[in-house]
């Protein structure tokens, strides 16, 4: 009887952007609910009632913004991320999303952004948070094209999720993301010096000559990780693992669209020779780039 009535609710679950919402593992139990609403209640997979469906973690304090229009969606996100002990801000739209980010600046951890949202899309407001902000971007799309994930990334993204996804593998995810901030990094060198190359890492600085590179945190995460040992073949995932953190998961795709924009920014400082050398299928190297030649006093 219980079953043939589980049964008969899973047949009735709401299609969310054509189906796009898989909520968890249909084997775990019954479904729980929260409060009612006039959309239905929010729906939450579990073994028992409060049981979260990831593994506990420190998420005191941790902020996550979920930007989406679909109203049972968000209601969805927001109901089963706040179970799992996040502070959740939620937005269905894309100004007022880009606003919240703004005004939450230094304090979020996380932000789920749909692409497909009224006024300005969700890659307008990747673009727009990019200028000055790192904080990481789940990208959400019912879009399954390659190149959509490719736009996504190059504009910032660190993760991106197609619909339908299973809520599981999506908390899984932005509890990775969360995770990889709180977790202290090695300290560098005060300073490197790599040729023509001066590189503070506390200071958030690489120098080339007189003229400062402006480089997004991520690229001087690269810089610095590579610098630090020339010569060493750094695969994608070590470079994830060192900058990204090693919690987090995103797709090896962003070491490579970082590391096009980083040389990008060392070929324009005029540093000369491509420092870093890409070894085909292994990864990246760093190789020290060559001194700018001294004049001889007297000569010429």
């Amino acid at each position: 009887m219980e079953a043939d009535a589980y049964r008969n609710f899973t047949t009735r679950l709401p299609a969310v952007n054509g189906g796009g919402l898989i909520l968890g593992d249909m084997s775990d139990g019954m479904p729980t609910t929260a409060h009612q609403s006039q959309s239905g209640p929010p729906i939450s997979f579990g073994g028992a009632i409060g049981r979260p469906l990831t593994e506990p973690a420190d998420r005191e304090g941790a902020s996550v913004l979920v930007v989406e229009d679909d109203p049972t969606l968000l209601s969805t996100l927001s109901y089963n991320l706040t179970r799992e002990g996040y502070r959740v801000l939620t937005a269905g739209d894309g100004e007022t999303g880009l606003e919240l980010a703004r005004r939450e600046a230094g304090r979020l951890d996380l932000v789920v952004l749909d692409i497909m949202l009224p006024g300005i899309n969700g890659f307008q407001v990747l673009r727009q948070l990019r200028v000055d902000s790192d904080v990481p971007v789940l990208l959400l799309s019912a879009r399954g094209e390659e190149q959509d994930k490719v736009d996504g990334l190059e504009l910032g993204a660190d993760d991106y999720v197609c619909k339908p996804f299973a809520l599981r593998e999506l908390l899984a995810r932005v509890r990775a993301g969360v995770r990889r901030r709180a977790v202290p990094a090695a300290r560098p060198p005060a300073v490197l010096f790599r040729g023509s190359l001066r590189i503070e890492p506390e200071r958030h600085r690489a120098v080339v000559g007189e003229r400062e590179l402006q480089l997004r945190p991520k690229e001087f995460g690269l810089l610095v990780a590579l610098a630090m040992e020339p010569g060493r073949v750094f695969g994608r995932q070590d470079l994830l693992d060192a900058v990204w953190g090693e919690e987090i998961i995103v797709d090896e795709r962003t070491v490579d669209v970082h590391i096009s924009w980083l040389r990008a920014k060392l070929n324009e400082a005029g540093v000369g020779q491509d420092p870093i050398r890409t070894v085909y299928g292994a990864g990246y190297r760093f190789v020290v780039p060559a001194e700018p030649p001294v004049e001889e006093p007297g000569a010429g």
